[in-house]
């Protein structure tokens, strides 16, 4: 019977999730899927490792599935239609590892312990992520879980690179840049040498775009810089996040707008962003569609944020020789793409507009002094990797 990882993204109101066959020490995607709307109307879509539908459910508006009653759905699907497989482990998207974990790690209760702790650096995630892993364990008390997270990827940046201008007693307390979307820049670094290995050994700035975005440069495959620090909100507005925000605008809520800590966190993770600046939409399909004026200005304004995020990551590794655009936005929005390399021409960027029609790979020029690829990551088979290289771990140390 062959073995199989599961891997777990969990978030608010949606669980996404993938089936990796693990044969020979080599991982195969089985199945995808995810589960939306778990507090309102729920819906559960499943392909197959080709992208075929495998299965499809919707509950009636109103139902509330939550994260409990949709993983115990998720569990008996799984042992119906992959019967033939011996679920072995389950790896987690986990947001935050802070100072204690630089790697993947197996969950146990110091480790969930530590890792609430951190619950308030990534609100929007890290609470969704750590219910996953409570009641996988209930669920399956005996199986391996193994917690990947965004943040490791970063630690071997510069001290420089890590540190805010605060005093040592406060930087030794945690209050340190971090950075995220980790996961998905250790998919991108490891894939970039198929693609082009002179660019892979060089200096590369990823940009992730999507309803959280950042970007990150990498020489030889490592991060130096990237735009997210302490928490997720830093760096290029979101979806729904306001990316950089003067500390001195916090002051301002606080004391003139007498707004409480409670009330700002709202504001901004959940209504500043593309949907703040817009007063439409978080979604950069519908702002790109839309002829009002508001959305065209949010458009502009993420696209300049990218811009000097773009020079500042170039700054830090010393020059740029490619330039890596990947998830929602970034592999699907041909004209974001566009206007970027457009306002990074003084990089010696040039893209062709056919190539970049059509999301490449490649689709830059010849004359082009820098590389621009277009990239789809994959989060969940690097967390499928690690939760396997542990796996493996814990069996050959019982032999």
């Amino acid at each position: 019977m062959p073995d199989l990882i599961l891997v777990l993204n969990a978030g608010s109101s949606s669980i996404k999730f993938s089936a990796f066959g693990l044969a020979e020490g080599q991982l195969e995607v089985v199945l995808r899927g995810q589960i939306e709307g778990l507090y309102a109307a729920p819906q559960f879509t499943v392909t197959d490792r080709k992208g075929a539908m495998v299965a499809m459910k919707a509950w009636p508006r109103g139902t509330v599935l939550g994260h409990d009653g949709s993983l115990a759905y998720l569990a008996q699907f799984l042992r119906s239609h992959l019967a033939g497989y011996d679920l072995r482990a389950a790896g987690h998207r986990v947001a935050h590892g802070g100072m204690n974990y630089h790697r993947s790690a197996i969950v146990t209760p110091k480790v969930s312990a530590l890792l609430e702790k951190l619950v308030p650096l990534a609100p929007l995630h890290q609470p969704h992520n750590l219910k996953s892993i409570d009641i996988l364990a209930k669920l399956r008390p005996d199986l391996l879980q193994v917690a990947c997270f965004d943040t490791g990827f970063h630690r071997v940046q510069p001290e420089a690179a890590q540190a805010f201008a605060l005093p040592a007693s406060i930087t030794d307390a945690g209050v340190r840049r971090y950075g995220f979307h980790g996961l998905s820049y250790e998919y991108i670094a490891s894939v970039l040498p198929d693609f082009d290995p002179k660019a892979a050994s060089g200096r590369s700035v990823v940009a992730h775009l999507g309803s959280g975005s950042s970007m990150c440069a990498m020489v030889g495959g490592y991060s130096v810089a990237t735009t997210m620090g302490f928490s997720a909100l830093d760096g290029l507005p979101m979806g729904t996040r306001s990316g950089c925000v003067d500390p001195g605008v916090i002051l301002y809520l606080l004391n003139e707008l007498k707004m409480d800590p409670r009330a700002i966190e709202d504001l901004l993770y959940r209504r500043s962003g593309l949907l703040g600046v817009s007063g439409l939409s978080s979604d950069m399909r519908v702002l790109l569609a839309s002829d009002d004026a508001r959305a065209r200005f949010a458009v502009d304004l993420y696209v300049y944020r990218i811009g000097r995020e773009l020079g500042s990551l170039a700054a830090a590794a010393h020059g740029i020789d490619t330039l890596v655009f990947t998830a929602g936005i970034g592999e699907r929005a041909a004209l974001i793409r566009e206007r970027v390399c457009q306002n990074a021409a003084w990089l010696g960027v040039d893209i062709n507009p056919s190539l970049n029609q059509t999301h490449g790979p490649r689709i830059h020029t010849s004359a082009s002094k820098v590389a621009v690829w277009v990239i789809p990551t994959d989060e969940e088979l690097v967390i499928a990797r690690h939760t396997r290289e542990l796996l493996q771990t814990v069996e050959g140390s019982t032999k």
